[in-house]
């Protein structure tokens, strides 16, 4: 059995009304219910999946009607990593989120290659988790109104609404993750910017762990943009990154 002593004290908190629906898959009864309880406490709706091949009938019949993903990586029948494939292969906007009890950095880029957006190292608070979801959430909900965000990058035709990459003929869609920090860039040409500033602006914190993350998803957008030899995001030894185009 795992160790249930996953969550740390956390304060009461004020009822709220609903504000999102969350899939939520953790094979832990203590966690999942401390969690839950939590959450649901907070405003949000939980539906709680205690098996890796449970979650993945819903995410094939019901992914659509989520807003967020939290994953436990290490599951019964199918693991997290696997869910996540499942899930960006139906969905590139959905955020999701590991919960993770590995600490080492190669699980955390793995998870973030196939497609997570970010994930807590167990053991957690429930603020820090909230945190996390509400940053999410937000960015969801600007990338979902009315106002179309047009960028117009070396080749490339950017729209972060749609969160769609196009060159020619071809249309990359992009995870929300990735499109906030594209758009963070190509508001930023030819100027450098600090880890710092992208990390408190995409993540919403400048946190060690966050910045392996973000050198997973510059690399990722090197490679999306890689077809416009004119356009180099380039590192800025002890300082962060410079997005070099003929701007």
């Amino acid at each position: 059995m795992k160790n249930r002593n996953y969550l740390k004290d956390s304060s009461a908190t004020q009822t709220r009304t609903m504000k999102a629906s969350i899939l939520y898959v953790e094979d832990d009864e203590t966690l999942s219910f401390v969690t839950k309880d939590n959450l649901e406490i907070e405003g949000y709706g939980i539906s709680h999946f205690a098996d890796g091949l449970t979650a993945k009938n819903e995410i094939l019949s019901n992914l659509s009607k989520y807003d967020l993903c939290i994953l436990d990586v290490m599951l019964p029948e199918i693991d997290g990593y696997a869910l996540a494939e499942i899930i960006r292969e139906r969905n590139s906007q959905i955020p999701i989120l590991f919960l993770t009890a590995k600490s080492l950095k190669d699980d955390r880029i793995h998870g973030l290659k196939i497609g997570a957006d970010d994930y807590i190292t167990k053991p957690f608070s429930i603020e820090e988790l909230i945190l996390k979801i509400d940053i999410f959430l937000k960015r969801s909900q600007v990338n979902n109104s009315s106002s179309v965000s047009l960028y117009t990058i070396g080749q490339y035709e950017f729209n972060y609404k749609n969160l769609s990459l196009k060159f020619g003929g071809e249309e990359k869609i992009l995870t929300q993750k990735e499109a906030d920090l594209l758009k963070l860039i190509a508001e930023n040409q030819n100027e450098v910017m600090k880890r710092s500033f992208i990390l408190e602006n995409v993540w919403g914190e400048d946190d060690y762990f966050l910045g392996r993350s973000l050198d997973v998803f510059i690399s990722r957008l090197r490679k999306y943009l890689s077809k416009d030899a004119s356009l180099k995001i380039k590192n800025i030894h002890g300082v962060g990154f410079i997005f070099e185009t003929s701007k």
